[in-house]
């Protein structure tokens, strides 16, 4: 069966993706997991356009995206765990880190850690960093697979599912999904703000 075109941003992808199929998606989906800039998201997407014209075993590629996202966040929690906060008390007075104010950051990841990591799957960014963070900041790796299997879960079987059901519709749906996603997303940052601020003012109480 011929490859079906890829729409939009998609179609650079459609070289890497005919030639190594399942293996891209869980190359690509874990280095860009442990901090490494690639398209992840993307090549998930493709896979699902894929899978849903014959190409690709849907149920495939979601486990292999699955297992890759875990990895790679696992990946991630153990270099910010080995190395990040040594680098964090060497270096991140120069970036306006001081000891004191990552203390707060590791109270507060440690208080409302599991949503963030849940969370921050969906955003770019913060999906590449999820792991180095929460290492960093000495979450229980127990409680990071957990959240970190639940975030990649629902990212995987979100945008597998829409790209094997819509097909080469899959841009327009996606940007209409990340478009609503902006608005949910600006609600979560003025919900974590306000749980930070009250964090604040509650150590300033006590100390």
């Amino acid at each position: 069966m011929a490859a079906p075109p890829l729409p939009g941003p998609l179609a650079h992808l459609a070289p890497l993706l005919g030639h190594y199929g399942y293996w891209a998606v869980g190359a690509v989906v874990l280095v860009e997991d442990f901090g490494v800039p690639a398209p992840g998201e993307t090549i998930l997407l493709a896979a699902g356009v894929y899978a849903g014209a014959g190409r690709l075993n849907v149920v495939l590629v979601a486990l292999i995206a699955f297992t890759a996202a875990v990895v790679g966040d696992n990946i991630g929690y153990l270099i910010g765990r080995v190395g990040g906060r040594a680098f964090v008390h060497r270096w991140g007075r120069y970036i306006f880190l001081t000891p004191k104010r990552f203390a707060a950051a590791e109270a507060f990841f440690g208080r409302h850690g599991g949503k963030i990591v849940t969370v921050a799957r969906f955003i770019e960014g913060l999906r590449q960093a999820n792991g180095i963070i929460a290492g960093t900041t000495g979450m229980h790796w127990r409680r990071f697979l957990a959240f970190n299997a639940l975030g990649a879960a629902l990212w995987v079987g979100l945008w597998t599912t829409l790209a094997y059901l819509v097909g080469s519709h899959i841009t327009t749906v996606y940007d209409e999904v990340s478009r609503y996603q902006l608005y949910v997303l600006a609600a979560a940052a003025v919900l974590i703000a306000a749980f930070v601020a009250r964090h604040v003012v509650r150590r300033r109480r006590e100390s």
